[in-house]
């Protein structure tokens, strides 16, 4: 197989998923390309959420567990009137929304579709206060909502799809000398190499940093929609930027083409500017919620406190 048909074959992979849209993302009116049901993807979810209950700890934190459970009821209640109102009730279909508090250090949260939502108690002492774990809850509720999850799985599958393809193209490939330049591998290995590298690159994480995008501005309306301050939401992100490492430079952009998700930076300015779109919602929310600080374990103020402002070691 000529080069030629092979630089065409990856080009096809890289841009087929986007010559066709079969629906829309909410609100931001993104086109989207996916080929599996709401049916089999809340089937997965329940079945997965439930097995994931069952080996990991719930908190026995009942005062984080409560606020949890609260800020997750009120952007529900929220998107739920949200879809009533506008005719989109049919993104909620069969929800079953579900809030869990589990017991882990990292610094994590997500929400599976149909509403199947974790947070880790370590997100208490980042979120801080009740808007900041409204934001993540948001942004992950939107996910669920937007169907990223089946995006991806539909990603995958073209992606597997295209390099079948192309390894079938090369069924007839000469084995690679390993006395060559070029290191012994096939025109198929090669191929397939370029392949994975491409699309990897060129196409899943690009994708992915959309996605994630797309979720922090769905998840800014929704809090705002809940009555949480959306405004606050640029705060939780520069305390995420705080905690991480930053690099600079060309390093910093290598890391950004090979990452999933958006920088805290680049997250902190875009919700800058979405929020005042946002706060057009959170001034019709029925109720406006007051930014109270969350509930924190001593362990866990004591992560909030400045290095130079916790208790000194006693001198000998």
């Amino acid at each position: 197989m000529n080069l030629r048909n092979c630089l065409l074959a990856l080009v096809l992979a890289l841009i087929l998923p986007t010559l066709t849209a079969c629906t829309e993302a909410p609100i931001t009116g993104r086109s989207q390309f996916i080929m599996v049901s709401d049916a089999s993807m809340l089937s997965a979810s329940q079945e997965s959420y439930a097995e994931f209950l069952e080996t990991n700890e719930l908190s026995d934190n009942t005062e984080q567990t409560a606020v949890v459970k609260r800020i997750g009821k009120d952007i529900q209640n929220a998107v739920e009137t949200w879809a009533q109102d506008t005719g989109q009730t049919d993104l909620l279909e069969n929800y079953e929304w579900e809030f869990n508090l589990v017991q882990s250090d990292q610094v994590n949260a997500w929400c599976m579709p149909g509403g199947k939502i974790v947070v880790y108690t370590g997100m208490f002492p980042v979120a801080e206060t009740e808007a900041g774990l409204a934001t993540i809850m948001g942004h992950e509720v939107a996910h669920a909502i937007a169907r990223h999850g089946a995006e991806q799985v539909t990603s995958n599958m073209v992606v597997g799809a295209g390099g079948a393809l192309l390894a079938a193209a090369f069924n007839d490939d000469e084995p690679g000398d390993p006395n060559s330049t070029d290191g012994g591998y096939s025109d198929e290995q090669i191929a397939m190499i370029s392949y994975g590298i491409l699309t990897q690159v060129g196409l899943l994480l690009p994708h992915s940093r959309t996605q994630e995008r797309e979720a922090d501005h769905l998840g800014l309306i929704y809090m705002a929609m809940a009555g949480y301050n959306p405004e606050k939401a640029p705060e939780l992100w520069q305390r995420m930027a705080d905690r991480g490492k930053s690099s600079s430079g060309l390093l910093k952009s290598f890391e950004t083409i090979l990452s999933t998700h958006p920088t805290n930076e680049e997250r902190i300015i875009n919700l800058r500017d979405l929020a005042p779109d946002a706060m057009r919602y959170y001034r019709n929310a029925p109720t406006r919620h007051e930014d109270k600080k969350l509930p924190l374990t001593p362990e866990q103020t004591a992560e909030t406190e400045p290095a130079d402002a916790q208790t000194p070691e006693p001198q000998t």
